[in-house]
């Protein structure tokens, strides 16, 4: 498959897209963060169940304190605003009239509400960007995701998955490669043999990028960066999502 080609607008937009971590000291207008907001519950969303909810963190100190279980990032508090995105199953509960026991939560129920919750963001993300904001996904919300949970206030059912940092931005980084498309996608069936070559084009792809975005200081390949990523611990979660009311074993 060749290149993409841009054109439109959107797909311009898309194509562009960067994780912003230093940003302007200038808020957010109420009526863009609305619309930002609105453009997120238009996404797709399983059946209408809209399980998902999104914590505006407004009080510095506590983002300070997220920021620390987020290893520090600081621009979680620098940002113009903070958004902590939810896989929630609690609203669908009260809404429906359901007792604490009838509510299934299966690993089903999470992946709903997680899928829901990620559409969302990404519509708020590209929104953002299409009102000249940058953002930052903020994984690392789940280092400590029970002090996360407790910080927020959260009930059994909600899940805290990611935070979303917005804000005007004030760098311009380089574009992050990606991998070749048909590293991605398939036709008809699985195909793993296509990946030594598309890895390995990726990798040069890669190697060049972190080679001018570090001034010569680091060029390591995508796999050689993933190879050290996956021998990290992971984060384990399986715990408090069970104490959340989720039953992944079902």
């Amino acid at each position: 498959m060749s290149d993409v080609r841009c054109g439109s607008g959107v797909t311009d937009l898309l194509l562009n897209h960067r994780s912003i971590r230093a940003f302007r000291d200038e808020p957010v207008p109420e009526t863009d963060l609305e619309a930002i907001i609105r453009s997120a519950q238009m996404a797709s969303t399983s059946s209408n169940m809209q399980a998902y909810s999104v914590i505006r963190v407004t009080d510095r100190r506590l983002r300070a304190e997220l920021a620390e279980i987020a290893g520090r990032q600081q621009y979680v508090v620098a940002c113009a605003e903070f958004l902590v995105w939810c896989a929630d199953m609690e609203r669908l509960r009260l809404a429906s009239g359901l007792g604490p026991d009838e509510m299934p939560c299966n690993a089903e129920a999470y992946t709903i509400a997680a899928v829901d919750a990620a559409l969302a963001a990404q519509n708020a993300a590209v929104a953002a960007e299409s009102l000249g904001y940058g953002i930052c996904y903020i994984g690392a919300v789940r280092n400590d995701i029970a002090a996360t949970a407790a910080l927020l206030g959260l009930p059994e059912r909600v899940v805290p998955l990611f935070g979303m940092c917005i804000g005007r931005p004030d760098q311009t980084p380089l574009l992050r490669p990606r991998l070749p498309v048909r590293a991605v996608m398939h036709e008809n069936r699985y195909d793993a043999s296509v990946y030594a070559d598309a890895v390995a084009e990726y990798d040069a792809a890669h190697a060049d990028y972190l080679r001018e975005r570090s001034r010569g200081r680091q060029s390591a390949g995508w796999s050689e960066q993933m190879r050290e990523r996956l021998s990290r611990p992971p984060r384990r979660i399986g715990g408090f999502l069970r104490k959340q009311g989720f039953d992944l074993a079902e």
